[in-house]
């Protein structure tokens, strides 16, 4: 009877815990998601793939990654920098029924692959600006001026040289 009157009594404690309101309940922390390794690949290769977690390594490459949602920056000399964004998504032959822990989830893209663009040529400095000149008077509509007056003859010499 003392063991009825035992389990009884567990089993009610048990049930008062799943009735509890949420701020009374025993929430136990999730673990974290298990490391997935991601493949980073690039054309051409020897990128830098940089992830927003931290790690990085050059392409082709792979990174044992355990976050949910990150971004990767792939970088190299010459060619534009480009960002590419990694989430967690449910896959299609996961079991509904799965706890939600990432358990039948996978990180999409995987591999992640970016082809890199060229960098335009390095653009000049805009040219110093010229100092302006004067501006010259519009011509005028006006009559042409006269030819100037023939130069008047040498006068005789007065007196006449003595020789």
């Amino acid at each position: 009877m003392k063991r009825f009157v035992a389990i009884a009594a567990c089993g009610l404690s048990l049930s008062a815990c799943s009735s509890m309101p949420g701020w009374m309940s025993l929430d136990l922390p999730k673990a974290a998601p298990a490391a997935t390794t991601m493949q980073f690949e690039s054309e051409p290769a020897g990128a830098e793939a940089r992830t927003s977690v931290g790690q990085s390594c050059r392409t082709p490459c792979s990174v044992a990654v355990s976050a949910t949602e990150f971004s990767v920056t792939f970088t190299l000399a010459g060619y534009q920098p480009q960002t590419v964004p990694v989430k967690l998504v449910a896959s299609l032959d996961a079991d509904p029924n799965a706890l939600p822990d990432g358990q039948g989830s996978r990180l999409v893209p995987n591999p992640v692959f970016v082809e890199m663009q060229a960098a335009g040529p390095a653009r000049k400095p805009p040219p110093a600006a010229k100092k302006p000149r004067p501006a010259r008077p519009a011509p005028t509509a006006m009559a042409p001026e006269p030819p100037p007056a023939p130069a008047p003859a040498p006068a005789s010499p007065w007196p006449p040289p003595q020789r």
